[in-house]
């Protein structure tokens, strides 16, 4: 998986050898429209600290994220690499957009090689859909997560891994209304929860048709707000996967 930037030969000395018990550790990061969150995960992908959480800046230029993950970082243990979930479309490690962060101030901006600079570590990043759905899929055959919070992210994966990005989420599901705009958190403050529920329907029934899905997983802050019976195949998962799916941008290191 070429996900992101290797790090300077001179990493700090005090970094703990990744032989270590439990190692090697792996900083996990969260980004989010409204909150970042950060933990360590040891090499099974299980926090090894209590998460860390701060409300995402706004505005976000790249060095204002940088500067929020470095303060949490100091209320972590050591790690030996990095991986980050980023709320837009990455290749490569570079941002394409960010459409709930200011897409203009981080096109084409390197991440992954910003925070492996940052913090004297390999980096990798991702999506955060993509994150948070290496965190709960079976690995088998079609499936789909969908996580609701600012906006509406949307990750698909065949067969345990992720398949070529797609923005899905600023195609428009409703006349001009992207799937951000018709299920993001503005939208359900505005039509509240019971007309909110009703999209979320339809959004389900679209992804169906449109990606014939074996398995579609809901994540994010807004899950919670999701109420009565959904389809057999439809699952409602933990929001932590966003950090703990971290590891699996390692999995073909040991």
């Amino acid at each position: 998986m070429s996900t992101g930037a290797k790090a300077p030969a001179s990493a700090p000395a005090s970094a703990p050898a990744s032989a270590s018990a439990g190692g090697p550790f792996t900083l996990a990061i969260d980004v989010g429209g409204t909150g970042i969150k950060a933990s360590v995960l040891d090499h099974r992908g299980e926090m090894a600290a209590p998460r860390r959480h701060v409300p995402t800046p706004h505005p976000c230029p790249p060095e204002a994220l940088l500067a929020a993950v470095a303060e949490m970082v100091r209320a972590l243990p050591a790690f030996q690499r990095i991986s980050a979930g980023f709320p837009g479309a990455v290749r490569g490690g570079r941002v394409l957009t960010a459409p709930n962060l200011g897409s203009k101030s981080w096109a084409g901006f390197p991440l992954a090689e910003a925070l492996s600079e940052r913090f004297h570590r390999p980096a990798r990043v991702l999506n955060d859909a993509e994150v948070q759905g290496l965190g709960v899929i079976g690995g088998n055959g079609m499936e789909v997560i969908l996580t609701l919070g600012t906006g509406a992210g949307i990750g698909i994966f065949l067969d345990g891994r992720v398949t070529p990005h797609i923005e899905l989420s600023q195609h428009p599901v409703h006349k001009d209304l992207t799937y951000d705009q018709y299920l993001g958190d503005e939208t359900l403050k505005k039509i509240g929860p019971r007309h909110w529920n009703k999209r979320v329907r339809v959004a389900i029934d679209i992804l169906m048709r449109v990606v014939l899905f074996d398995k579609l997983y809901i994540g994010g802050g807004n899950a919670r707000h999701i109420k009565g019976t959904l389809p057999a195949n439809v699952e409602i998962v933990a929001n932590e996967a966003g950090i703990t799916g971290g590891i699996a941008l390692w999995r073909d290191r040991a």
